[in-house]
């Protein structure tokens, strides 16, 4: 075992949390391949600025489906002569931990002002974080698969930018060209307890921890499985049964001790279908249900929960797996605390039997007042209305019917914390039927914490219609055709940009497409929640 993947493993079983010690720019790149992180209630809150058209104010006034999406930004300021336009200005103690951008033009020019300081921590020659001087690999910043890099298309950057006081981030655009090209964004970003201790990011930092973000960026690509958790000294179960139609198959696990509470760290699940031809329908029929002391947290096909949507097509992500063949092997890293028992089953309401072996990686746990269980909430829904885009905007939604919907893929009423979704979509329409933004509503919101700017902007693309990639965080590992007809999958899991919420959790799509018709949807939601969370629809 080498000592990058040792290194790995021990974030892995590390139970402390960041938020005791001053947060840094290394403790951050430990924290984004720390799964036991995730599990226990974080004390910050999670914002994001975007360029959402802001002719959007509220559900019930015209302009909520507006969908120029572009070009928008909070004010204009002259700094030191330049006009900037500035795309996000909040205070701290915080840190950016994920930054969306395209364009269809380069030219220009990205700051960031860090602690009010009036010389940019950051500064890009180009509407391209990619050409900031970063030096970071695919999985920190990682073009999207339409990145030209004298053209149009974007990235992501995943790399985190912690500040003390302040973060300000400006656009310089050299001339009317570069103005009037479309530029979009979304930047989600922590903020953290006035208490808290923060390490302002400094340019320098990309040398200092240059190891940590070697050592990231390579854990995020090859992350453990269950042999390598095995190996380091985890215990492991396994149960191999044929499940029969209409049959299920348990993995009964309980805390070792009585004086300590479990986790279940890795998950590894493999079937062989009797019939080859049935896959579609098998991996969509055969169910994983998981209870933990004694409540049902997650009810999923096993397909879908992978991320992989229809089809059993390969995924390779940080939190979920799947290898396709004549044997399917599905992975979960999601770390899954319980106090006394857990069940595992995979359910089979297929009409065809199945080989399957369930093996699981558990360790010892340290429960707390702030230790949430794992959720998996499964929707399907077919022929839902997806509006053409041009739906006129100056028309208040309500009572319309005509207008655009949104569809809800979650609401939660307890604390917890949002970690990500897949969206598996059978297109019934020639043309791409993702325009619609994604909203996410946390406790009292009066407005979204989120507000997006269409669908492949949330999985980190651009330009749509889709095409098949694979990164830690976001994929799409299913796309039949070019312009989007037929069966596609877009999958996002998120880490350091995982999302708290206090009392309530909601998330909707804007449906809205280029031609108008209709879709059939299946999503998975990823959550974490406290004892007594639960799903309202």
């Amino acid at each position: 075992m080498n000592k990058s993947f040792l290194y790995l493993i021990i974030l892995l079983l590390s139970l402390t949390s960041t938020e005791a010690q001053t947060i840094t720019t290394e403790t951050l790149l430990q924290e984004i391949t720390n799964t036991s992180a995730m599990a226990v209630t974080p004390s910050y809150t999670m914002k994001q600025a975007s360029s959402y058209d802001r002719r959007s104010v509220s559900v019930d006034s015209a302009g909520w489906y507006a969908n120029t999406d572009q070009n928008q930004f909070i004010r204009e300021e002259n700094i030191n002569g330049r006009t900037e336009k500035v795309m996000m200005d909040a205070d701290g103690p915080g840190a950016i931990v994920r930054f969306w951008l395209t364009t269809t033009i380069k030219p220009g020019k990205i700051r960031f002002y860090l602690d009010n300081s009036t010389t940019p921590a950051i500064e890009t020659s180009g509407y391209d974080l990619m050409r900031g001087g970063l030096n970071l690999g695919p999985a920190l910043l990682n073009p999207h698969s339409s990145y030209e890099e004298n053209g149009k298309g974007g990235n992501t950057m995943y790399f985190p930018i912690a500040y003390q006081k302040h973060c300000k981030i400006t656009l310089e655009l050299p001339d009317s060209n570069a103005i009037k090209a479309a530029h979009y964004y979304q930047i989600n970003y922590r903020t953290y307890l006035k208490t808290s201790k923060i390490q302002t990011f400094k340019k320098t930092d990309l040398e200092t921890y240059r190891d940590e973000i070697n050592r990231a960026e390579g854990s995020l690509w090859n992350p453990p499985v269950i042999k390598d958790l095995a190996a380091a000294g985890l215990n492991t179960s396994t149960k191999t049964e044929n499940i029969e139609a209409g049959k299920e198959a348990t993995l009964k696990l309980k805390a070792l001790t009585d004086k300590a509470a479990e986790a279940i760290q890795a998950i590894e699940i493999k079937v062989t279908p009797s019939d080859q031809s049935k896959v579609g329908e098998l991996l969509r029929k055969l169910f994983l249900k998981i209870e933990f002391d004694g409540e049902q947290t997650v009810w999923c096909p096993v397909g879908d929960f992978s991320g992989s949507g229809y089809g059993g097509k390969k995924i390779k992500s940080w939190y979920r797996d799947l290898d396709s063949g004549a044997t399917i092997t599905i992975r979960s890293r999601f770390m899954m605390p319980f106090k006394k028992t857990a069940n595992i089953s995979l359910v089979n309401q297929s009409s065809t039997s199945a080989n399957t072996e369930l093996t699981v990686a558990q360790d010892k746990w340290k429960w707390t007042a702030n230790t949430m269980y794992f959720h998996t909430t499964y929707k399907f829904e077919e022929n839902i209305r997806d509006a053409k885009w041009d739906w006129n905007p100056a028309k208040p939604a309500k009572g319309d019917t005509a207008a655009p919907i949104e569809w809800n893929f979650i609401e939660i009423k307890g604390g917890g914390v949002y970690v990500g979704n897949s969206l598996a979509v059978d297109n019934h329409m020639q043309t791409w039927y993702g325009e619609g933004d994604a909203k996410v509503w946390i406790d009292d919101d009066k407005f979204p914490s989120e507000f997006g700017t269409g669908l492949e902007d949330y999985y980190n693309t651009s330009w749509a219609p889709v095409v098949l990639y694979q990164t830690p965080f976001a994929n799409a590992p299913r796309a039949d055709t070019p312009g989007s007809f037929g069966h596609n999958t877009f999958t996002r899991t998120r880490n350091l940009d995982g999302v708290p919420f206090k009392k309530y959790f909601r998330y909707d799509l804007e449906m809205l497409s280029w031609d108008g018709g209709t879709i059939d949807a299946a999503a998975v939601i990823y959550w974490y929640g406290l004892p007594g969370a639960r799903v309202l629809r």
